[in-house]
């Protein structure tokens, strides 16, 4: 079955200059990049991505993690991989959340490590099942950035949107 995944490369990823290894391993995968770029994570979106956590006593903590809070370097890579058993594969490739249970060879279990404070820092994000993978892809971009039309679309004018453009 072709899907799609939302992955992403965490901040501590980023600080510890991971991002080609892990790059080169989700390439085992055969899977197609359908979109990417590096991301400055708001609170806002933070909150919205971890919105099934928010009751877990560790929430704030898992906040200021993937805003780049404990790392000092504020950004995430998101990208979107596209084909045949995407989330099983990413899944599979990344390696259990628990960097301790994961398995030596994946991301996870060769990159993530446990905090003194008990926070997971494992390096990559990749969505848990279909429906996780398409409310998370919504959240983190916007369609005209992915190259396939993954889901449903429309066009709106928005009036009165002020956005940054290049200066002529």
């Amino acid at each position: 079955m072709i899907q799609q995944t939302l992955v992403l490369i965490k901040p501590d990823g980023l600080k510890k200059s991971l991002t080609g290894n892990i790059l080169t391993r989700l390439s085992e995968t055969k899977l197609e990049i359908a979109a990417a770029k590096i991301v400055h994570v708001s609170r806002e979106l933070a909150e919205e991505h971890y919105c099934h956590m928010k009751e877990k006593p560790f929430f704030k903590e898992l906040i200021k993690y993937i805003l780049g809070e404990l790392h000092k370097r504020r950004k995430v890579m998101a990208m979107v991989y596209h084909g045949e058993g995407a989330i099983r594969k990413l899944r599979e490739i990344a390696g259990a959340t628990n960097p301790e249970e994961a398995d030596p060879i994946s991301i996870r279990g060769a990159y993530g490590r446990i905090t003194t404070s008990g926070i997971y820092e494992n390096v990559i994000h990749a969505s848990t099942n279909e429906a996780e993978a398409e409310r998370e892809i919504k959240l983190w971009f916007e369609p005209d950035e992915i190259i396939y039309h993954l889901y449903p679309v429309e066009e709106v004018t928005v009036k009165n949107v002020k956005k940054k453009v290049w200066k002529k």
